[in-house]
């Protein structure tokens, strides 16, 4: 496995040149890219992102050695399984926009979101109207031969992986899998709980660390690498034995670290040495 970081945790005003410069230097092996909104950082990927700008980052992940490994976005927000057709014709708009910019920067898949739960939306509409946008996608997503992986982040709709590895299967999309996410489970369940049950239909990993106010269900806090509940002696295993062998993407925040008055560079460092201790045991 190997170490990438997503582009949320930098700096908001690093540029793409420093942006690659430092997390490069930090001793990672790739990067995650996100689209958001315009001007949401100065490194950020838009709807408006145009192929000449896609070709200047690519020229810039080659030139420093680090490759894009995947195209994540903050703007999903409830619309793939939205009953406003609007909102799902975004949610395809967005998820297109990833693709191109994937193919055009050479990663390996993107991150989608369905779901979004609030008391508009049953549970029951939401999975099938969320499953129906995406298998409007499906040909484009097998022309594009990107993954696309699904995540569980928390809107109410992957509470468990048995439903999880149920929305993947029944999309039959052998480019559609789990883009999972070990520490937005650790409130309710166990990681490696959800890694045995999703096995081979992980493409993609994000990682992060959650401290339990007490038991399961009764809050918390996300926290440093290593300082929360997930047992990554178990989870590191359960991954490989699931056959997975790519990155391991950090999305953490220096927000988390209590280290007094440490720098960005001095974070994405530390957050890289982390990860090398949580591969090595």
């Amino acid at each position: 496995m190997k170490k990438s970081i997503n582009a949320w945790t930098v700096e908001d005003a690093a540029e793409f040149p420093e942006l690659f410069q430092q997390v490069k230097e930090a001793g990672f092996d790739g990067v995650e890219l996100n689209v958001d909104r315009e001007d949401y950082s100065a490194h950020s990927l838009t709807l408006s992102t145009t192929p000449e700008e896609l070709k200047e980052i690519g020229d810039l992940s080659r030139q420093y050695g680090l490759p894009v490994v995947s195209i994540s976005s903050s703007l999903y927000g409830g619309r793939m399984g939205s009953p406003d057709k609007e909102e799902r014709e975004f949610a395809k708009t967005l998820l297109r926009k990833q693709l191109e910019c994937a193919r055009a920067l050479g990663c390996s898949g993107i991150l989608t979101v369905p779901g979004g739960q609030s008391p508009r939306i049953s549970l029951a509409e939401d999975f099938q109207r969320s499953q129906a946008t995406l298998a409007e996608l499906r040909e484009e997503i097998m022309d594009a031969g990107i993954r696309v992986g699904v995540e569980n982040v928390w809107n109410g709709f992957f509470t468990s992986p048995v439903e999880m590895a149920r929305f993947i299967d029944g999309l039959d999309c052998p480019l559609v899998g789990a883009y999972f996410d070990v520490g937005n489970v650790v409130a309710f369940s166990w990681p490696e709980s959800w890694i045995e049950i999703l096995a081979g239909r992980i493409h993609h990993v994000h990682i992060k660390d959650f401290k339990r106010q007490a038991g399961l269900n009764l809050g918390g806090d996300f926290v440093s690498l290593t300082q929360g509940d997930v047992n990554w002696k178990a989870v590191i295993p359960a991954l490989r034995l699931a056959g997975f062998d790519g990155y391991l993407t950090a999305e953490v925040s220096i927000s988390e670290c209590t280290e007094p008055d440490i720098t960005y560079q001095e974070y994405y460092r530390t957050v890289a040495e982390t990860i090398g201790r949580i591969l090595e045991n």
